[in-house]
């Protein structure tokens, strides 16, 4: 059977602190890809049940920068899979926690592996969008 999309959601939230910053006083991006990837390995082992280990992202496309003190909200699901591959969209906004207003940030797809304890690649199950909540999930990749 089937995972579906939609239980492939998984979100996080990270208040930018000083000591993530650039001297422009936003995210490094690199801070933001770490979160993203760390984000995306949690979706990919749900659906894979091993661990995952990333292959491959695709460009990331930084939109808006996150300034110290907003929080980093993030969300990632697995929108398709191989034989042994799970692709994993992420997004990330900026949240201004005074005023709780969002603003897109951060976008990218993530290939991850699944491997054993050997480190040999395992084969995974398939997802697909059995839901109208899923398929919208689906019209959100950009990749």
């Amino acid at each position: 059977m089937a995972d579906r999309v939609v239980d492939t959601l998984v979100e996080s939230i990270e208040r930018i602190q000083p000591n993530q910053a650039n001297n422009y006083e936003n995210a490094h991006g690199g801070t933001i890809v770490r979160l993203m990837d760390e984000l995306a390995a949690v979706a990919a082992m749900g659906v894979a049940g091993e661990t995952c280990v990333t292959a491959h992202i695709s460009s990331v496309d930084f939109h808006h920068p996150i300034p110290v003190g907003h929080a980093a909200e993030l969300s990632a699901f697995v929108y398709d899979t191989g034989d042994t591959s799970v692709e994993v969209y992420v997004e990330v906004e900026s949240q201004d926690p005074r005023t709780d207003g969002t603003r897109p940030t951060t976008s990218a797809c993530f290939t991850l592996v699944a491997v054993d304890e050997d480190g040999a690649a395992v084969s995974v199950p398939r997802v697909e969008a059995v839901s109208e909540e899923g398929r919208r999930l689906l019209d959100r990749v950009s990749c």
